[in-house]
């Protein structure tokens, strides 16, 4: 099954130990332009960071759907027609190597890999001869989170989060219109009160390969 990118990717370089990620919320082209796709396409953030609960595993946090009210995180769903992928580089040449696909069907997020990609590129097949692990979609306002842990030590989670990106927004148009010299300490969050749509996968190291530096971006794809 081919899937072409339908918005932007994100790029985070991920140093052992470290984390470094970009924020875009809801201004993507493909989501905002003339003829917009679902805002389910649009990516808010992306994370990778070593487990603070064990160093033997990596994190990757891929975050959509920003500035969802209390109202809409109710309504919100991930589109059945829209791959999330995560994209791995552990050689150093900005080109991907493993993947983590994942992909809703039926109140379910299904995720497969870490697996070879096979071949790069702006179109992808579904890798469902890799490692495979289904989670249900945790509701809104749910008591229980849902997680599920499979044969490999892949963990994952899907559904609606706080928004965790912090950014005074208001204090950085003064700072840009010439009227602020710099940011306020405590700032005031922008995003507070919103939430995101978030897909959450914890990965043994063991099955990224062995560079102790990796590059880490993401996108989503529609048939």
């Amino acid at each position: 099954m081919k899937k072409k990118i339908l918005t932007g990717t994100l790029l985070g370089l991920v140093l052992a130990g470290g984390i470094i990620f970009a924020a875009d919320h809801i201004d993507a082209p493909a989501v905002t332009g003339p003829g917009s796709t679902s805002p389910g396409n649009d990516i808010t953030d992306v994370y990778a960071f070593q487990s603070p609960a064990d160093n033997s595993k990596m994190v990757f946090v891929l975050n959509t759907q920003g500035l969802l009210s209390p109202t809409a995180s109710a309504a919100a769903s991930f589109p059945s027609n829209v791959m999330y992928e995560l994209n791995i580089d552990n050689t150093g040449d900005n080109v991907e190597d493993l993947v983590i696909q994942c992909i809703a069907q039926n109140g379910k997020m299904r995720v497969f890999g870490p697996v070879a990609v096979g071949t790069p590129g702006l179109t992808s097949t579904v890798k469902t001869t890799g490692p495979t692990t289904e989670v249900a979609v945790t509701a809104y306002g749910a008591s229980t989170i849902n997680t599920t842990t499979n044969a490999n030590g892949t963990r994952i989670f899907a559904g609606p989060r706080d928004d965790p990106f912090f950014f005074d927004l208001s204090r950085f148009k003064e700072i840009i219109a010439g009227t602020q010299t710099g940011f306020r300490s405590p700032g005031v969050d922008a995003f507070a009160g919103t939430n995101v749509m978030s897909i959450v996968v914890e990965v043994p190291k063991s099955l990224l390969g062995t560079a102790a530096t990796i590059n880490v971006w993401a996108e989503t794809k529609s048939k």
